[in-house]
């Protein structure tokens, strides 16, 4: 994407002599229960944001604090504006951070899933976040609120691995239309041990006959050799940076596992 982009939007937000930083968004912010003053121009507000929004389609890094800032469109307050700002700071400081896509990609198709259960302090519903890989490279990825309340963690990592499955298997599909096979069982990776245990013993009860339908489905496509899930630590869980804002130390070590980096450093 070419850097004018960038340079307009921090142009018109009047951040040329910004110092940039380090993290989309502030880790533990509380934007979804401000109560600052209402922002006195929302139209802008909504500009910004609707430019960052398109900027997301390319940069991963992007997704969780788009996800925030685009639920306040209607009535922006104050904190939503600066956090709109410290986000085109740090784009100041990354205008050439991009994708990487290899030429030398062997096909395999990878997805990682995350939730953070109860994240919206207004609904109580959970985020889900997952990331699609080809090879070594993401092509794939979102940060969307969960549409209904989940009653425990691993209800709500279940749900996020069954929508990523739902991504696995169309991509899959888009592979063989275009003549390309994939024999093997797609990897999913998930750091919930309760989460995976429930997708490979699927025996029902109580407390899971409220998302037997995904359980059912999941377990179908484990059977049937569609999908081979996996546990990985949450340090290491790469859609952890879709879920929730990291410090900046696991933000840069995220992007480098994601195969972000500066395309426009010399090489």
């Amino acid at each position: 994407m070419s850097t004018e982009i960038y340079f307009d939007i921090i142009t018109e937000t009047g951040l040329l002599g910004a110092r940039p930083a380090g993290t989309p968004i502030e880790q533990n912010h509380t934007l979804a229960k401000s109560e600052s003053s209402f922002f006195s121009d929302p139209e802008m507000y909504r500009r910004l944001v609707g430019r960052l929004i398109y900027l997301s389609f390319t940069r991963p890094d992007l997704a969780y604090a788009v996800h925030i800032l685009s639920q306040f469109m209607q009535q922006p307050r104050q904190d939503l504006w600066e956090a709109a700002l410290r986000t085109v700071r740090y784009l100041k400081g990354c205008p050439g951070q991009g994708i990487l896509l290899s030429s030398d990609c062997d096909l395999h198709i990878t997805g990682w899933c995350d939730s953070d259960w109860a994240s919206c302090p207004l609904t109580r519903r959970s985020s889900s976040g997952w990331l699609v890989f080809l090879g070594a490279s993401p092509i794939s990825w979102k940060t969307k609120k969960q549409d209904t309340v989940a009653k425990s963690s691993a209800e709500a990592e279940f749900r996020s691995m069954s929508k990523t499955t739902d991504e696995l298997k169309w991509y899959k599909a888009l592979l063989l239309s275009l003549g390309v096979m994939h024999p093997r069982a797609m990897s999913l990776f998930c750091d919930s041990q309760s989460a995976l245990y429930i997708a490979r013993m699927p025996v029902f009860h109580e407390h899971t006959k409220h998302i037997e339908v995904d359980c059912y489905y999941l377990r179908d496509a484990i059977q049937d050799g569609i999908i081979s899930p996996s546990y990985v630590k949450t340090t290491e869980q790469l859609a952890d940076i879709f879920t929730k804002a990291l410090n900046k130390q696991q933000f840069m070590y995220l992007l480098g596992k994601l195969c972000i980096c500066d395309l426009h450093a010399p090489t």
